[in-house]
């Protein structure tokens, strides 16, 4: 749109359409949700990355019981086994809280770099705005002076045309009558010379 706008001659100005810049700003902002939906999507990966995890860590559970199940006999293998379980578990929360951390610092990173992205556009828009308007009003300005100029040199012109006129006009003089005209019935024909 601003390419294809005329320029302001002798000037690195555009002029561009208000109404038109204003409806393609809401274009740009109306298009932001995509971002939210892109983290969206990253919050549901992050579901499913900790659903994966605790399910990792149920299998692991569900293994240390079943190993511990068999070796029950023996006391001290089971003790073990508990506490293996209990740190595998712990190890595995950690993990989760970990990356449910990390997920959640991301979608505050993207969020934010959206805000400013929009708040970046919105501030280029009302500058370009406002660099749009100066120039048209400098535009306009330089015109009118321009116009007054020739117009002020133009009244010149025709006041000192007016002016010779009135030095060069003729004073009016006393009419002198008439001469009495031929009488018609003298028709004296002159012969045409040769």
């Amino acid at each position: 749109m601003i390419l294809d706008s005329p320029r302001i001659p002798l000037s690195r100005r555009t002029l561009i359409d208000e109404e038109q810049f204003l409806d393609q700003l809401d274009l740009v902002r109306l298009s932001l949700p995509e971002a939210f939906h892109e983290a969206v999507e990253i919050a549901r990966h992050r579901d499913e990355i900790l659903d994966q995890a605790e399910q990792y860590a149920q299998e692991i559970v569900e293994e240390a019981e079943r190993r511990a199940a068999q070796m029950m006999n023996e006391s001290g293998i089971i003790q073990r086994a508990e506490q293996e379980a209990q740190q595998i578990r712990l190890s595995v929360q950690q993990e989760c809280e970990a990356v449910q951390q990390q997920t959640i610092a991301q979608i505050e990173q993207m969020r934010r770099q959206a805000q400013q992205d929009l708040d970046e556009m919105r501030r280029m828009a009302i500058e370009e705005s406002e660099d749009v308007q100066n120039g048209a009003d400098e535009y306009a300005d330089k015109v009118l002076r321009d116009m007054e100029s020739q117009m002020t040199e133009m009244l010149r012109i025709v006041r000192n045309g007016r002016a010779q006129l009135q030095i060069n006009q003729p004073q009016p003089q006393q009419v002198a009558p008439p001469k009495p005209m031929p009488p018609k019935g003298n028709s004296e024909q002159r012969k045409p010379q040769q």
